[in-house]
């Protein structure tokens, strides 16, 4: 038999004693003890006595930073060592900075090229030398 352990008597609590047997024999389902509209309200997430209406509901869950209509893309990719000294340089934020720097240089390539006549798409391969 299981020697018995040594209770901390720092960790009784005299108003929440442990259940005995006969207390959990007396138990009943939730569903049996409290009303629908309170287990619904509880399976929302309201977690309290009040009522949450479904448009609190809702608006509950859209937590955090609103979406953006033009979401950033986590790319990896290896740049020159003194391209990166020099926006980190400029302190922090210096990915913004970066992100702009490309931006506008999209910015102005697509410009130039848009005002172009179209050219015929070249093959990827090289001319024999």
């Amino acid at each position: 038999m299981a020697a018995k352990r040594k209770v901390n008597p720092e960790l009784i609590d005299d108003e929440n004693p442990e259940l005995t047997a006969a207390d959990v024999k007396r138990m009943r389902p939730a569903s049996e003890v409290l009303s629908k509209e309170f287990l619904d309200n509880w399976r929302k997430g309201g977690h309290t006595t009040r009522l949450v209406s479904d448009a609190e509901y809702e608006a509950s869950k859209r937590r955090g930073r609103p979406k953006s209509e033009n979401p950033k893309m986590p790319v990896t990719m290896r740049l020159d060592a003194d391209v990166v000294k020099f926006f980190r340089a400029g302190g922090e934020g210096w990915q913004t900075r970066l992100n702009a720097f490309l931006a506008a240089h999209v910015k102005r390539a697509s410009k130039r090229t848009s005002s172009r006549s179209p050219k015929p798409a070249k093959s990827g391969r090289r001319a024999a030398a």
